[in-house]
């Protein structure tokens, strides 16, 4: 696993257009590479803002959006259309906007979906169809995503894998339920550490200055059950992108001079 590299901008504003501009030079770049690209979404104002800043960038007709696999880290189970669903919000931001392939989209199960309201059915399901989706040279049960992005909370937390909770000690299982999330709502489905570690590339998102405690323990060597987003590592790369705000408690030594 990479070693945590850290990108701190001045504001969030200009973290959200060079993250933007970052992703689309990523997905050119696969695509150029080996045709398609995978990329797995993150919600939350981090996530969202860099999805609004990618739809207004002009390089972003580069991307052939129809050879692109989506699919997200975690989702509220919530009905189809819910507003405070992240797919809800990413469509909003972005993807309603540009010319995906709908076979390409892979949501997360709504509370109304096939599994119906059974968090751990459908958690099952986003499993199942992620290891339909692995080829032979993929690293286990999911593809090998290019970029996996990340949203980290005050908490520490990323995707819905929360402090000392359980699904954030689970080592087998690739997607599993949260029940009794200590953010509302309280029932999730979320990826685990180990699909998270078969991403290329993770990138951590940290904007803000209540996300500066959170940026400082994670990059201190703190466990990842005490602080989730200290296990998210991808196999090439783990890159933090950050705003100064959210970089103001890190040790001067452990990151660059904020970006022009």
């Amino acid at each position: 696993m990479s070693a945590p590299q850290l990108v701190v901008h001045r504001d969030k504003d200009l973290m959200a257009r060079a993250a933007a501009a970052r992703l689309i030079t990523k997905i050119v770049d696969a695509q150029a590479s080996r045709g398609h690209a995978s990329v797995v979404l993150t919600g939350g104002r981090n996530g969202n803002g860099l999805l609004a800043a990618l739809a207004a960038a002009p390089a972003r007709d580069a991307v052939d959006w129809g050879r692109l696999d989506l699919w997200w880290g975690d989702e509220r189970f919530l009905p189809e259309g819910d507003p405070d669903r992240n797919v809800t919000q990413a469509r909003e931001a972005l993807l309603d906007s540009v010319p995906l392939d709908p076979e390409r989209v892979h949501a997360m199960p709504a509370s109304d979906g096939p599994h119906g309201g059974d968090v751990e059915e459908a958690a099952a399901g986003y499993a199942e169809e992620l290891a339909r989706a692995a080829g032979p040279q993929d690293h286990g049960r999911v593809p090998a995503f290019d970029v996996l992005m990340l949203g980290v909370g005050p908490d520490t937390h990323v995707a819905s894998l929360f402090p000392e909770l359980p699904a954030v000690r689970e080592t087998e299982r690739t997607v599993v339920g949260v029940r009794g999330a200590p953010k509302p709502p309280p029932t999730r489905t979320t990826l685990t550490l180990p699909a998270i570690r078969a991403a290329r590339e993770v990138w951590l998102l940290a904007a803000g200055e209540d996300k500066a405690q959170a940026a400082a323990i994670a990059l201190s060597g703190a466990g990842e059950i005490q602080a989730p987003a200290a296990g998210a590592r991808g196999r090439a790369r783990t890159l933090w992108l950050l705003d100064a705000a959210a970089a103001s408690r890190l040790p001067r030594s452990l990151y660059p001079p904020a970006s022009p």
